[in-house]
C-alpha cells in the first residue's frame, strides 16, 4: 500500500484527495494531541463536538459548505455518533470499519472480557491523551451490559445521510460485527456495504476502494439519488478470491438457513441423530470438534449460529468459544484475520454461559443477541442451551472439502507473538469441564447459510 507523508494513522491520503478536489480536515479530539480540556472516549460530549467540527468547516472560505466523513477504526466509530445529531452540513459518511456497540463488540462479546486490544488500546490512550476514563476501568467498574454502556452506543436509526460502510470479514475481533450492525440498522435509504476479505490498511488505501469511496461521495455530492446495496466479496481461502458481485441486502433474502446436527463420532449431520451422546472437555484445555465434508461446491455467506447444550462439573459458569474452520486435504485453511493474523478460521464466536439469556426483541433464528444484563449460573447436573452467535462471513467450500465446528472452554488462538492472534485475548474460564449434548431431546446444531446457485 502506498500513502503519503502527510496522511494521519487510519486517516485519508490529502495528496490523493486534494488532487480530486477535495479538502482534508484532521481534527484532534477534546483533550488529543493539541486540543485542550479533558475529553471521554464514545461520550456523547465527544459527537458534540465533532458536531462543531463539521459546522466550522462548512463556514470556512476554501469549503462551500458540504462536508463528508471518511476513516477507519474511530476515524469510523466517530462518524456514527456524530451523524446520529444530524449536523445541517454533513453530506454522507464512510465509515470504513468501525464497532458500533463497544461492550458486544469488542470488551466484552458474549459477556465474555477481552484482555488484550483493550489494554494496548487503554495504555496508549492514557499516555497520549487527557481521557478520564479508558477502556480498562470502563470494563472494570460495567462488567454488565448496563445503563453506561448502553449510553454510549449511538442511534443508528437516526442516521439518514448516505452511508458507505466497509464490512471486512476479516475483523471478527474488532469492527466486523458493528460495521454489519450500522448497515442493516442504520436509518439511511441510500447505504452501501463494501464487504472483503482483506488486510485493513492494504485495502482502505487500495485503488479499488479509493475508487468506491469517490465514486460514492461525488455521487452524493451531485444529488443522485441511491439505493440499498452490497458489494459481497466471496473467498476460498486467504488468497483466492471465488467471486465479487452485487447483491440488494444483508443477510440475502434467497439464503437457505439450514442446520448441521451435532453427531457421534465427531460428525456433523443433516438430521437430528435418533440417539443421544455427548462429548466431555476440560474448560482450560482440549476442545470439542465436529466435521462434515461437503459433497457438492457450496456458498456460505452471512452469520452463523451454535445452538450448544452445555452441563457444567465443577464450576457453575464457563466461557465457551467456537470457530468455524475450512479443511482441505487434511491441512487447516486459512484465511485474514483481525491485526494481522494470516491463519483465520472461517468465523468465531463467544458466549459466557451464565449470561446466555436472549434479547427477544433484537434476536433473530439467525443471529442471537444476549442480554449481558444478569448472570444465571447453572446449578450441578442441569442442562441447559447456549446459543453462540458467530460473525458474518463469505466462504465458497468446494466439493471434498471439510467444514469443522470446534468448540472450547478457552481461547481458539495461541498468545504466541509469532503464531498467535495477538493482541487479541480473552478471560479464561473457571477450572471444571464442560460436556456438550446432543440428539433427543437436545437439538443441537450449527446454523449454516447456505446461498442456492
Amino acid at each position: 500500500m502506498t500513502f503519503s507523508a502527510l496522511t494521519g494513522w487510519e486517516a485519508p491520503d490529502p495528496a490523493w484527495w486534494n488532487a480530486q478536489g477535495f479538502t482534508v480536515v484532521n481534527a484532534d479530539s477534546r483533550g488529543c494531541g493539541h486540543s485542550g480540556g479533558t475529553g471521554k472516549i464514545l461520550s456523547r460530549q465527544e459527537a458534540e463536538d465533532s458536531y462543531d467540527v463539521v459546522q466550522w468547516i462548512a463556514g470556512q472560505p476554501w469549503c462551500d459548505g458540504n462536508v463528508v466523513m471518511l476513516g477507519v477504526s474511530y476515524l469510523a466509530i466517530s462518524q456514527y455518533a456524530v451523524a446520529a445529531l444530524q449536523p445541517p452540513a454533513l453530506r454522507a459518511i464512510c465509515p470504513w470499519e468501525g464497532f458500533t456497540d463497544a461492550y458486544r463488540d469488542l470488551t466484552f462479546p458474549g459477556g465474555i472480557r477481552e484482555t488484550g486490544f483493550t489494554r494496548l488500546w487503554s495504555r496508549n490512550i492514557g499516555r497520549e491523551t487527557r481521557q478520564t476514563y479508558t477502556l480498562g476501568p470502563m470494563q472494570d467498574e460495567h462488567p454488565l451490559r448496563d445503563d453506561f454502556w448502553r449510553s454510549v452506543v449511538p442511534d443508528l436509526s437516526a442516521i439518514k445521510v448516505p452511508m458507505l460502510v466497509c464490512g471486512s470479514f476479516s475483523d471478527h475481533n474488532l469492527h466486523t460485527r458493528g460495521s454489519i450492525r450500522a448497515f442493516t440498522h442504520g436509518g439511511s435509504a441510500h447505504a452501501r456495504l463494501y464487504t472483503h476479505r482483506g488486510g485493513k490498511w492494504a485495502t482502505f488505501y487500495s485503488d479499488a476502494a479509493l475508487a468506491e469511496q469517490l465514486k460514492f461521495f461525488r455521487n452524493v455530492l451531485d444529488g443522485a439519488a441511491g439505493a440499498r446495496s452490497v458489494r459481497l466479496e466471496v473467498r476460498e481461502d486467504r488468497d483466492t478470491i471465488a467471486a465479487v458481485r452485487e447483491e440488494t441486502e444483508w443477510p440475502l433474502a434467497r439464503t437457505r438457513w439450514r442446520p448441521m446436527y451435532l453427531a457421534d463420532a465427531g460428525g456433523l449431520v443433516a438430521e437430528q441423530p435418533p440417539t443421544a451422546g455427548s462429548v466431555t472437555f476440560e474448560t482450560l484445555s482440549r476442545a470439542a470438534a465436529f466435521s462434515w465434508t461437503v459433497r457438492a461446491d457450496i456458498e456460505l455467506t452471512g452469520p452463523m449460529v451454535a445452538r450448544l447444550w452445555v452441563e457444567l462439573d465443577g464450576t457453575d459458569d464457563a466461557n465457551l468459544f467456537v470457530g468455524v474452520e475450512k479443511w482441505r486435504d487434511g491441512r487447516f485453511v486459512e484465511f485474514e484475520g483481525s491485526y494481522g493474523y494470516g491463519r483465520d478460521r472461517v468465523t468465531t464466536g463467544w458466549q459466557r454461559v451464565a449470561l446466555r439469556a436472549l434479547d427477544p426483541q433484537l434476536s433473530q433464528p439467525w443471529e442471537p443477541v444476549a442480554a449481558c444484563r444478569e448472570p444465571q449460573p447453572v446449578p450441578a447436573g442441569e442442562v441447559v442451551a447456549v446459543d453462540v452467535a458467530l460473525g458474518p462471513s463469505a466462504t465458497l467450500f468446494r466439493a471434498g472439502e471439510q467444514l469443522r465446528l470446534v468448540v472450547a472452554g478457552r481461547w481458539l488462538c495461541p498468545r504466541n507473538p509469532i503464531t498467535g492472534q495477538l493482541p487479541a485475548a480473552y478471560a479464561n474460564s473457571p477450572r471444571g469441564r464442560v460436556t456438550l449434548h446432543w440428539g433427543p431431546p437436545y437439538d443441537a446444531h450449527l446454523l449454516i447459510p447456505e446461498i442456492p446457485k
